[in-house]
């Protein structure tokens, strides 16, 4: 059973990532015209076709949604993720285009987390993670800074260790962007809360 998944959501094109053998690739809709103009053909498309007419190459199975439903084809592709075991992936081309799905994608990497799967946002000149009650080592990027947001009302015990500007227990809300912009300072940076949910993104300056 592959238990990493690379999800590619229909937001601004990025350069993808090759996959590997153990790798799941779902296609959200447009990602799944992305995919093939990177080489890639999908494991799963799922998709309601608003954001992508095109064909489809009939090895991909489909699991096709109805236009009027709760869930985003990115969420549905995370409730796939999961229903088939991943426990860590990547999303792709999630960022740009409408800021509500722009927000969707990242209460949908909380709802990866709190189920089971860590996946990584990412894209040329962002990465995004959520950490909830955990702690995440992060390698040194240069180029890029490092941001905190609580993404639950409090998260309360957040620890950086290895920035410049270090936090020790401290209580971080959604009401105050207390954690953006720190810098590197050592090769690796741990990241800690001890209670609530925190989004970490890595910019390129």
């Amino acid at each position: 059973m592959k238990t990493k998944c690379l999800i590619i959501s229909g937001g601004d094109f990025a350069p993808l990532p090759v996959p590997d053998a153990d790798t799941f690739v779902i296609a959200c809709d447009r990602g799944y015209a992305y995919a093939i103009r990177c080489g890639i053909l999908p494991d799963l498309l799922v998709s309601d076709f608003d954001s992508y007419i095109g064909p489809v190459d009939s090895a991909v199975p489909l699991q096709r949604l109805p236009t009027e439903k709760d869930d985003t084809d990115t969420m549905s592709a995370v409730r796939a993720a999961l229903a088939r075991g991943c426990t860590e992936g990547l999303l792709c081309c999630a960022l740009g285009g409408r800021l509500d799905h722009t927000l969707a994608n990242l209460q949908s990497l909380l709802f990866a987390e709190e189920n089971g799967l860590r996946l990584c946002l990412r894209s040329p000149d962002t990465e995004g993670h959520v950490l909830k009650n955990g702690t995440l080592r992060l390698k040194r990027r240069d180029g890029f800074s490092l941001s905190v947001f609580s993404l639950s009302e409090r998260c309360r015990g957040v620890s950086l260790h290895g920035v410049k500007y270090e936090l020790e227990d401290v209580e971080l809300t959604n009401a105050f962007p207390l954690g953006v912009s720190n810098e590197w300072r050592d090769e690796e940076a741990e990241i800690r809360v001890q209670d609530g949910a925190l989004l970490i993104v890595l910019s390129k300056l």
